[in-house]
């Protein structure tokens, strides 16, 4: 029996590496869906939302080889409340969202999807992410040196400086660099 082709439905270089991680062979696919929330929406609704348009974007641009596909999309998010972070749009967006972060746990929610032919998986993962407080000039050391501005929330966990400010996480860490793996791997076992 052979094995499916899978493909990551992502341009994501830290997706890319977290996937890697299994030592399977994958291929990745870019592709340019709207990412744009729906109020309507619980947060959870919304990633999975973005990341099942996200895989079938992928599907209709593959060539139809006979061969079967699994594809893999996800999307991310960090919230504080009932206020979504997404990806800032620059500097000031990026200080404030940290900024505003501090002193007090947020939850990052990764949506994925899984989708080969007709079957398909979803499933939301959650972390809650603590910081020890930043001063406003190690904020801005941080978004210098590092320019976070493709990550949600404004930061990327596994960065450095960022790094020496996380003060506790509860639950997967990989769901805060961008895929849950662990979740993955399981979901994943039911399509290979």
């Amino acid at each position: 029996m052979y094995q499916p082709r899978l493909i990551l439905a992502s341009q994501s270089p830290r997706r890319k590496d977290i996937l890697s991680l299994m030592q399977l062979p994958f291929e990745t696919l870019a592709v340019d869906t709207d990412e744009s929330l729906d109020p309507s929406l619980a947060i959870e609704e919304n990633v999975t939302s973005i990341a099942r348009r996200k895989a079938e974007a992928a599907s209709s641009l593959i060539e139809k080889t006979g061969q079967r596909t699994v594809i893999l999309a996800a999307d991310t998010v960090v919230a504080k409340g009932n206020r979504i972070y997404g990806k800032p749009a620059g500097f000031d967006e990026a200080f404030g969202m940290l900024k505003t972060l501090q002193n007090r746990s947020h939850r990052v929610y990764t949506g994925f999807v899984l989708l080969s032919g007709d079957k398909s998986h979803t499933e939301c993962v959650t972390t809650t992410v603590e910081f020890e407080p930043m001063s406003e000039r190690e904020i801005t050391r941080y978004l210098l040196a590092l320019q976070p501005y493709d990550k949600a929330g404004s930061y990327g966990i596994q960065d450095p400086l960022m790094a020496c400010h996380i003060k506790r996480i509860e639950g997967c860490y990989y769901n805060v660099v961008g895929l849950p793996l662990s979740r993955v791997c399981k979901a994943l076992k039911a399509f290979l």
